[in-house]
């Protein structure tokens, strides 16, 4: 379903009200830990909960597996219905950390599809948030046909054509007074290694390694949940474009990280998120 820009705020508050409230307190899960090494001889450190079909979810910058995805809720109400699987990406959480800047880039992406198949998870719905959003658009891009649906937070596809870039709609900067205080409590997660993240930015990228999409082809249903206060239309304006199968949630009053951090993280995130994965699953 499309949603025009400019409604997609409305959109966002129409669906907490449908919602209502902020959901029930969860039922804590306790996930259960896993490694793989991955082809290129990387230990990879994962996170799993939940039975059912598969949903791999892939964290942000200087982000964890369970820090991203366990520690507000996300991870939580995905189990009720879901085999979860949180990875901890190369260089980030419980996961080896190479200072060698060649060994990120497309690996990252590779990373997920090889936990994929040491898991013998053929098919899953994959949903990334800011970093992890840039790599579910390297995974579309590889074999689209392993995902059931795909979904972004805190991120997108953005226009790269100037005649389009033009068209976006102005994004509203905000302020949402809470962010800085999210931002600090993100540099103090545990077990980050500055020269590890270092490298993970200065990865040498070739023009046809960023993941440069058709999002024409892409026919699974796809999702975007973004911040007010965080590019929503810049992140999205495209993917309104060129998908046939596309909905947008705009979260009112929220910013990059308010969006998706434990203690700011807004129900109608995770009501949206488990809503469009229930909605579109499949055996």
């Amino acid at each position: 379903m499309r949603c025009p820009p400019g409604v997609r705020v409305a959109l966002g508050l129409l669906l907490f009200a449908v919602f209502g409230a902020p959901c029930a307190s969860l039922a804590a899960v306790e996930p259960i830990d896993g490694t793989f090494t991955a082809s290129d001889g990387v230990k990879i450190h994962y996170l799993e909960a939940g039975q059912g079909s598969p949903v791999v979810l892939i964290h942000g910058y200087s982000g964890t597996a369970k820090g991203n995805w366990f520690s507000n809720g996300v991870a939580e109400a995905l189990a009720k219905n879901h085999r979860v699987v949180a990875i901890d990406c190369r260089g980030h959480g419980q996961s080896e950390k190479p200072h060698d800047p060649t060994k990120y880039g497309p690996q990252m992406a590779k990373d997920v599809m090889e936990l994929m198949d040491h898991l013998k998870i053929a098919k899953a719905h994959v949903h990334g948030y800011s970093m992890g959003g840039f790599l579910v658009t390297q995974l579309l891009t590889m074999q689209p046909d392993r995902f059931i649906t795909a979904s972004y937070g805190g991120s997108g596809v953005p226009e790269i054509d100037p005649k389009f870039k033009e068209q976006v709609p102005a994004d509203e900067p905000g302020p949402d007074p809470q962010e800085a205080e999210a931002s600090g409590k993100l540099r103090a997660t545990p077990n980050q290694d500055a020269e590890a993240l270092a490298a993970v930015r200065q990865y040498p990228w070739k023009e046809n390694e960023r993941g440069r999409v058709d999002l024409t082809t892409i026919k699974i249903p796809v999702l975007a949940i973004n911040g007010q206060f965080d590019g929503a239309n810049a992140k999205t304006h495209r993917m309104q474009r060129e998908l046939t199968n596309f909905h947008a949630v705009v979260l009112p009053g929220k910013s990059h990280l308010t969006a998706i951090m434990a203690g700011y993280i807004p129900p109608l995130y995770i009501d949206s998120l488990v809503q469009f994965i229930n909605d579109n699953d499949r055996p």
